[in-house]
């Protein structure tokens, strides 16, 4: 890692090095096979909604908050600081994207959000990088505070307002929405045919080309440009230094807690975004516990994606989905879905088997599958309570499976004073 800092090229430190990198064609390839996938489940079950456009625009809205959060976790982790608090962040960014879209329009509601979050990792900051409060007590101690904030803030400032109350905001003003003009009724139409892979396809265009909000478009942007700032250029190498040796990045002239404070508050920021994005996009005001614990699942996202951008945009998918099909398809669309969660395991099992020699992971795995499969034949639906548990279930068996593969930076979370490399 010297060398890399020393001649400030941007390279991956040497503790990632070693670490293989998937190859740009394989992405469309796993794209087509997870289309294949739900056009089976489609036709084996009949359960349309499974791929539906519809549900699939769903998704997208609900990843977006989680993905944001997730995000933010990056940002903070990579900089060797765990941020429990997201959930706090998100919080206050639901707060001040109602008070700034009612006071001067939607994109003052953005920013609203943007800062109410960046004030909550500037106090995470504070805590940890100058106090060394210890991060898990001061992510907790934050979460608990922003929810107590915003209740008193919502109370003191919607309550008295004309459609709000001491729980929620009057309406706010609506970001813009774009899409690809002449091509969602087409597309409609083939995806109404139930061709195979076809359809499927189909209803993926429609749902990324039709009705998005501009804010969607801009939490994408800001992946890739979170994947360029910190792996492509002397100021992430530096931030991503500060998480794997701050002692080896300081004797190298970097400011580790400025470093560390710049990383946490723009963490705070896209949570605090995510926030905002619930409260104007998949909502159109602000409610007392609209989060709803996503902070949580986008840190969880953010450690399922191994701490990379890519992989948790992935998450966040993952769970949105779960989600939207969920709320538009209940306990009928979730037992159609179990097919689709037999074929990955029973898959993930023989890979382990025959291709890794992980034989006590690859049994688990196929008896789960086999499992999973015995009671996808013998149910015809899920019950209420579990139907509305099965995007956070789908958290912990995700964990649980990639947990083997999964390399946090090596100094995060640990406290660290100036001068502790010398």
């Amino acid at each position: 890692m010297s060398s890399a800092l020393s001649v400030g090229t941007v390279t991956e430190t040497e503790s990632e090095a070693p670490r293989r990198r998937l190859p740009f064609w394989s992405w469309p390839i796993g794209l087509a096979a997870v289309i294949v996938l739900l056009s089976v489940v489609r036709l084996v079950t009949g359960r349309g909604d499974v791929s539906a456009s519809g549900t699939l625009s769903a998704a997208l809205a609900w990843a977006m908050p989680l993905a944001l959060a997730g995000l933010g976790g990056l940002w903070s982790e990579r900089a060797g600081v765990i941020n429990i608090g997201l959930e706090g962040m998100m919080i206050l960014g639901t707060w001040g994207a109602a008070f700034g879209g009612l006071h001067g329009g939607p994109w003052t509601g953005v920013l609203g959000a943007i800062v109410c979050g960046a004030i909550g990792g500037l106090v995470h900051a504070l805590a940890t990088v100058t106090f060394g409060v210890d991060h898990i007590v001061s992510g907790v101690a934050l979460n608990i505070v922003a929810l107590g904030a915003a209740s008193y803030l919502a109370s003191r400032f919607f309550g008295e307002l004309e459609g709000g109350s001491d729980v929620q905001s009057p309406p706010l003003p609506s970001l813009p929405k774009v899409g690809i003009p002449g091509i969602s009724e087409p597309l409609g139409a083939v995806e109404e045919k139930g061709w195979f892979f076809v359809s499927e396809l189909a209803a993926i265009i429609r749902a990324v080309t039709t009705n998005l909000s501009l804010l969607t478009i801009i939490a994408l942007l800001l992946f890739v440009g979170t994947y360029w700032v910190l792996w492509h250029t002397p100021f992430g190498l530096r931030i991503r230094s500060c998480g794997e040796s701050p002692a080896a990045a300081e004797s190298l002239g970097v400011n580790v807690y400025l470093y560390k404070y710049i990383a946490v508050t723009a963490s705070g920021g896209l949570a605090g975004l995510g926030g905002g994005f619930l409260s104007m996009v998949a909502s159109n005001a602000y409610r007392e516990g609209q989060t709803g614990g996503r902070g949580y699942i986008g840190l969880a996202a953010m450690i399922f994606g191994n701490w990379r951008p890519g992989g948790v945009l992935m998450g966040s998918g993952l769970f949105g989905y779960m989600d939207a099909l969920q709320l538009r398809g209940g306990g009928a669309a979730i037992h159609a879905l179990l097919l689709l969660v037999a074929i990955l395991l029973l898959a993930l099992g023989l890979w382990q088997l025959l291709r890794t020699g992980r034989t006590v992971q690859g049994a688990i795995a196929l008896a789960c599958g086999i499992l999973v499969a015995v009671f996808w034949m013998l149910t015809e639906t899920i019950p209420g309570d579990v139907t509305a548990f099965a995007p956070h279930l789908t958290t912990l068996l995700v964990l649980a499976l990639a947990s083997q593969r999964l390399r946090m930076p090596a100094a995060n979370g640990k406290v660290y004073r100036r001068g502790d490399g010398h």
